[in-house]
């Protein structure tokens, strides 16, 4: 497909009301088939769901992925990443709900009952439950719009030991709390319910972002048409998140997504990159006491990783460096700090 180059929407008040909430449900899919399978199966088994049109996207698996009973599989032949596969899905939606998820879920018996009946009262909107770990701990969906400051604080390696406690420091809304609904700037992309009317309308994700970000851009849009974005804490769903893509492949995606969409929305992509390099430089600082103090680091080659992943141009998609999981990791904006070590 080709990229999705789409203006801020205006205007936009789909309406469900007075249809079935009958949803269409998008895996983009990459890599192992288990999770997938295990997923369409938890959603066959769902109770007292409305009417399910369950679509499975191989996003050009090296391991093409197998007819399974009861969904529609659709194999890309070039890996575009998540966006991209959910917009080969999307296109043959048939119900009013477009239902997004990632194939690292672990979903309850009346999951998808639930989040419809919550999202309801709300719609149109896009819609987003509680995501915890396998371990249960948030990972805190709810989130406010980028900005620098959000990225420098997750970017310098001083601040990681205080990272878990510096949540809205990076973007995160802590009044998305278990059991908490509420209007919020957007949510993680792991989970998404959305009119698949307003989907429509925006021209879907952004192919351009290869990985991350591309849920944060498409709400925004969808937001400058009067179609905001919920959090609903009342509705649990647990993510495994991560994925296998090698980490500085994986940072650099994040940055330079980032720096996409910073350069879209006119925030100043320049003063990212410049207040990243600086950052950087704190962390070659930094690590260059932590070696002195005995600990095993690489000060030099992690700075150079680093500016690497600032650096504009060179490889940023999976096709161009021939990494191809970026489906299989999903969304859920990806810390950047997670090839920059840590205390």
């Amino acid at each position: 497909m080709n990229a999705v180059r789409s203006a801020p929407a205006t205007g936009i008040r789909p309406s469900i009301a007075g249809r079935a909430a009958a949803v269409s449900v998008v895996v983009p899919h990459h890599g192992d088939p288990a999770p997938t399978r295990a997923l369409i199966a938890a959603l066959r088994a769902q109770t007292a769901a409305p009417p399910l049109q369950l679509i499975v996207v191989d996003d050009a698996s090296p391991e093409p992925f197998p007819p399974v009973e009861g969904a529609s599989v659709v194999r890309r032949e070039v890996n575009g990443g998540f966006g991209a596969a959910v917009n080969t899905g999307a296109a043959l939606a048939e119900h009013p709900l477009l239902l997004v998820l990632n194939s690292d879920l672990d979903i309850g018996l009346s999951f998808v009952a639930d989040l419809v009946r919550a999202a309801e009262p709300w719609q149109p909107a896009v819609c987003g439950p509680l995501l915890v770990g396998f371990d249960g701990v948030t990972q805190w969906s709810g989130r406010r719009w980028p900005r620098t400051r959000h990225h420098v604080v997750e970017w310098l390696t001083p601040l990681a030991r205080f990272r878990p406690r510096l949540h809205e420091a990076v973007g995160h809304d802590t009044r998305c709390v278990p059991g908490a609904v509420l209007p919020v700037d957007w949510v993680v992309g792991a989970a998404l319910l959305i009119p698949t009317a307003a989907f429509r309308v925006v021209g879907g994700f952004d192919e351009r972002y290869f990985m991350n970000v591309e849920e944060v851009d498409l709400q925004r849009r969808l937001t400058a048409g009067g179609v905001g974005s919920v959090f609903l804490g009342t509705v649990v769903v647990r993510h495994e998140g991560g994925g296998s893509s090698e980490a500085g492949r994986r940072v650099r995606w994040v940055v330079q997504a980032r720096l996409r969409y910073a350069a879209k929305w006119r925030e100043r992509p320049a003063l990212l990159r410049f207040a990243l390099r600086v950052a950087s430089t704190v962390n070659l600082a930094f690590n260059a006491g932590r070696r002195m103090l005995g600990r095993d680091v690489e000060p030099l080659r992690t700075f150079r990783r680093e500016l690497a992943a600032i650096r504009p141009g060179g490889p940023s998609t999976g096709s161009e460096t021939g990494e191809t999981s970026a489906t299989a990791a999903g969304t859920g904006e990806t810390s950047a700090a997670a090839a920059t070590g840590g205390p």
